[in-house]
C-alpha cells in the first residue's frame, strides 16, 4: 500500500509542506528556520473478561516550526496543514521569538554536522491488522494468561496495539529528510488472590515488525504466571542488604544515568554527575555504548531531532564517562560539541559480567530481588534514590517468597560504584538494552 493510501500525504507532499514553511519563514525575515511536517495511523483493541472492552483508532498529523531572529527564538505548531494555516504557524512563531530575550546559544546546528548519508535502518513494518484478527489475539493472550492457574480470578484486559507514522524534517541549511516507521505490542495484565489477598501483574511485548512478537498466548502466560507468583506476599524488616534488579526494571538505572548526564541536567547543573566526563562511575569491566543504526532497533534513527547525524559511540568505556548526551544548544552552554542526542539517546547497549539470571540469583545468595518499583523518589541532584518495590527474598540462591510493601534506598553514585554483576538475560523490547543488574548493598525499608 503506498504511504499516501495508508496516512494521507507521502514523503513528497510531507516535504513540500516544509519548503513552504520555510520559505515563507525566510521571506517575513527569519535569521533561520526548521520545519517538520508529521502524520500517524494506529489502533489499539483491549479484551477484558473475554469481551471487547475498547477498541480505539487514532489518525494524527501535525505541523511545527521554529524560527530565529537572529538569536531569539520561537515556535509554533498547528494540525491544519492548509496554506493559510501554514503560513498562520509561522508568524505566530515570528512573533513569539519577537518578543524573546536574545539567547547567545540559540541557533541551528552547525552546518558539517547534519547527516549527509541516511541509512536504511528498516525502521517501517505496517501491520495490516483488522479488528476482528486483533480482538482474537487479545482473547487468545487473556486466555492464556488466565488459564495458568485457578486462582487468577479477574483481569485488567489484553491489548494489541500497531501505530506507524511517517514525518519530514527540514531546515535553512538545507537538510531535508524524513522516514516511514511503525510499532506493534502486545501487553496483559490479571489478578490473583488466595486468602491471604490479591495480587497484579503484567507482561507485555513491543517491536517494529509484528514478526517479531512472540505469540500472543506466550504474553499472556507470562503475566500470569509473573501473577500467581506474587501470592503470599510478606513485608520485611527493614535490613541492608544485596539487591538484584530484574532486567525490566534496572532499564530505570540506564534511565537514570542518561538524565544525569544530559546536557540539559549538566548545564543547569541539577545532576550528581556534574563533570563526570573521563571520571570512573561504574566498576572498570562496565561498558555501556549508543548504537543508533540497529536494523530495527527501537530507538534508531540516521539522525536527530535536529538532523544532526548519529555515530556508534563509547559512553562508558571501561567504568569511565566517555561522551554527554547533547543537543546542538546544550553542547553550546556547555563549549562542546553535539553528539546527535537532540531528542534522547539511542539504542544503548551494556554488556554484561556473564551470568545468566539463574547465576546471579547464586551469586547474590541472599537478598532482595526486585520486579516491581513504586513512585517517583529520585533526586538527579543529590543522587538519592528511594522508591517503593516488590519482588522476593532469597536465600542460598534460591527464591524463598515474594515480598511487597517496602522501600529501597540508596545513592545513585554509590549504587552504580557497587554494581556486582550484570546478567545475559537482556529484554530486547527496550531501547535501552541491560539484563538484570546486581547491586551489593542497599537499604531495604519494611517493618
Amino acid at each position: 500500500m503506498a504511504a499516501s493510501e495508508q496516512f494521507g500525504h507521502d514523503r513528497e507532499a510531507l516535504q513540500t509542506l516544509v519548503h513552504r514553511m520555510l520559505d515563507h519563514a525566510a521571506r517575513q525575515g527569519a535569521s533561520a528556520c526548521a520545519a517538520e511536517a508529521s502524520v500517524g495511523m494506529g489502533q489499539a483493541v483491549t479484551v477484558r473478561k473475554n469481551e471487547v472492552e475498547t477498541i480505539e483508532y487514532n489518525r494524527d498529523k501535525g505541523i511545527s516550526v521554529t524560527v530565529y531572529l537572529g538569536q531569539r527564538r520561537g515556535h509554533a505548531s498547528s494540525s491544519d496543514f492548509g496554506e493559510q494555516a501554514l503560513r498562520d504557524t509561522v508568524d505566530k512563531a515570528l512573533t513569539i521569538a519577537r518578543y524573546t530575550a536574545e539567547d547567545p546559544c540559540a541557533g541551528l546546528p552547525e552546518a558539517d554536522s547534519l547527516a549527509v548519508t541516511r541509512p536504511d535502518l528498516d525502521l517501517f513494518h505496517p501491520w495490516t491488522l483488522d479488528v476482528d484478527e486483533a480482538i482474537a489475539m487479545a482473547a487468545e493472550c487473556e486466555a492464556a494468561a488466565v488459564g495458568v492457574d485457578p486462582r487468577i480470578s479477574n483481569s485488567e484486559g489484553a491489548t494489541v496495539s500497531t501505530q506507524q507514522s511517517l514525518f519530514v524534517y527540514g531546515n535553512s541549511l538545507g537538510f531535508l529528510a524524513g522516514y516511514p516507521a511503525s510499532r506493534h505490542g502486545v501487553s496483559c495484565a490479571v489478578i490473583a488472590g488466595d486468602d491471604q489477598g490479591m495480587q497484579r501483574d503484567y507482561w507485555y511485548s513491543s517491536a517494529r515488525c509484528a514478526e517479531d512478537l512472540p505469540p500472543a498466548a506466550e504474553v499472556g502466560r507470562r503475566a500470569g504466571e509473573r501473577t500467581v507468583r506474587r501470592l503470599g506476599a510478606r513485608r520485611l524488616s527493614t535490613r541492608e542488604v544485596p539487591v538484584l534488579f530484574e532486567a525490566p526494571v534496572a532499564t530505570g538505572l540506564l534511565s537514570h544515568f542518561v538524565s544525569a548526564i544530559s546536557g540539559g541536567s549538566l548545564y543547569r547543573k541539577s545532576s550528581f554527575l556534574l563533570d563526570s566526563m573521563g571520571r570512573q562511575v561504574f566498576p572498570e569491566w562496565v561498558q555501556i555504548v549508543e548504537r543508533p543504526h540497529l536494523p530495527r532497533g527501537l530507538a534508531s534513527s540516521p539522525f536527530d531531532n535536529e538532523g544532526v547525524r548519529t555515530v556508534d559511540r563509547d559512553v562508558v568505556r571501561d567504568g569511565a564517562v566517555q561522551g554527554y548526551f547533547l543537543s546542538s544548544y546544550s553542547a553550546r552552554k556547555l563549549g562542546l560539541a553535539t553528539t546527535g542526542n537532540a531528542g534522547g539517546s539511542h539504542n544503548l547497549l551494556v554488556n554484561s559480567s556473564g551470568e545468566d539470571f539463574a547465576g546471579l540469583l547464586r551469586r547474590m545468595g541472599s537478598g532482595l530481588l526486585v520486579t516491581e518499583l513504586l513512585g517517583h523518589g529520585i533526586n538527579l541532584v543529590t543522587g538519592d534514590y528511594s522508591r517503593g518495590a516488590a519482588g522476593y527474598w532469597v536465600e542460598n540462591g534460591e527464591l524463598q517468597y515474594p515480598v511487597e510493601e517496602i522501600t529501597i534506598a540508596g545513592n545513585l553514585a554509590q549504587m552504580y560504584r557497587d554494581i556486582v554483576a550484570i546478567g545475559t538475560d537482556v529484554e530486547m523490547r527496550s531501547s535501552r538494552r541491560t539484563g538484570s543488574i546486581l547491586i551489593g548493598r542497599m537499604t531495604v525499608a519494611g517493618d
